[in-house]
Formats: structure tokens, C-alpha cells, sequence
């Protein structure tokens, strides 16, 4: 709801991640066949904000991302945007069967959705209310912050090589 209401040109949910979250948190009690598809909690989350950004006519682009497997990938048909690794394409194109659309502007449109103003205060007690996106936003922060000093450091010894040279 900020991206959109910050007007963000896209945001990229990542299924799989919320996916893993879910699944490690229920231990020996998740159940894959109940889980899967349309009720997959990363597939679920996905189509609650094309659903909502659609209703409310908000141009933020959704685009999943991080699959785990087809099923996450058939379940959001009709998203904006995927993206898809090779190798789920490659098994996508050895699994029989046409691929049915299950989001669209249309149906998000008639679905009933309200509209919640999200100011500071209120997204921060629903984020905290999520232990999944408190956890996984955490950690998306921390490798990022990680990945950009690692990404300084390249940079810096490719810039001494040059001068050194």
C-alpha cells in the first residue's frame, strides 16, 4: 500500500521467500498439497496486492518473483509481471496443459477490497503485526546492506588496478 500510494513504479514480492518463511515456521506440520497452488502463502500475498493496487486503480506494476516451483508460477497467471528462472521455464514447458489466467484488472476491479490511508504510524503497526515481513524485510535489509559493501569494495579495487596499471 506505500509503494503504491509513493505512486513506486513497480514492486517485486518475492513468493518464494514468503513461501519458505511460512513453511519453516509450521515445522513438521506443513502440509505441501494444502499449501500449494492458489493457497500458497507467497502466491496468496501476490494476488491480495495485484488484487488491491488493480481495485483501486494504482499504477505500481506487480511483478513476482522468486518461485520455488510451477505450481506458485501457473497459481499467478495473469500478474503483470513474472520473472522465471530457466529452469522453472524449461519444467514449465515439459508440464501438459494450457495455463489458465488468474489474476486480472477485471476481477480485481468487482473484487470487495478497502481502502486503508497509510500513514507512518499505521504501517508500522501493521508491519509489526506481520512477523513474516518484520523477519523477511529485516533480512532483505541486512543482505543488501551486505551486498552493496561487497559491491564498494570491487569497485575500489578495480578503480586501485586501474591506476596502479
Amino acid at each position: 500500500m506505500a509503494c503504491g500510494q509513493a505512486k513506486v513504479q513497480l514492486i517485486s514480492p518475492f513468493v518464494g521467500r514468503i513461501y519458505d518463511w511460512y513453511k519453516k515456521q509450521a515445522g513438521s506440520q506443513w502440509d505441501e498439497a494444502a499449501n500449494a497452488g492458489v493457497n500458497d502463502p507467497g502466491v496468496q500475498s501476490v494476488r491480495n496486492i495485484f488484487n488491491h493496487y488493480k481495485h483501486f486503480g494504482i499504477a505500481t506494476e506487480v511483478m513476482g518473483a522468486s518461485f520455488r516451483n510451477v505450481g506458485q508460477i501457473v497459481a499467478l497467471a495473469g500478474c503483470d509481471l513474472l520473472t522465471i528462472s530457466p529452469d522453472l521455464l524449461e519444467q514449465m514447458e515439459k508440464t501438459p496443459g494450457e495455463v489458465t489466467r488468474h489474476l486480472s484488472v477485471e476481477s480485481a476491479r468487482v473484487s470487495v477490497a478497502t481502502k486503508i490511508h497509510l500513514d507512518e504510524k499505521t504501517f508500522r503497526w501493521m508491519h509489526n503485526e506481520d512477523a513474516m515481513a518484520v523477519e523477511k524485510l529485516s533480512e532483505g535489509i541486512r543482505k543488501f546492506y551486505a551486498d552493496a559493501r561487497k559491491l564498494e569494495q570491487f569497485a575500489r579495487t578495480k578503480v586501485a588496478q586501474r591506476i596502479v596499471s
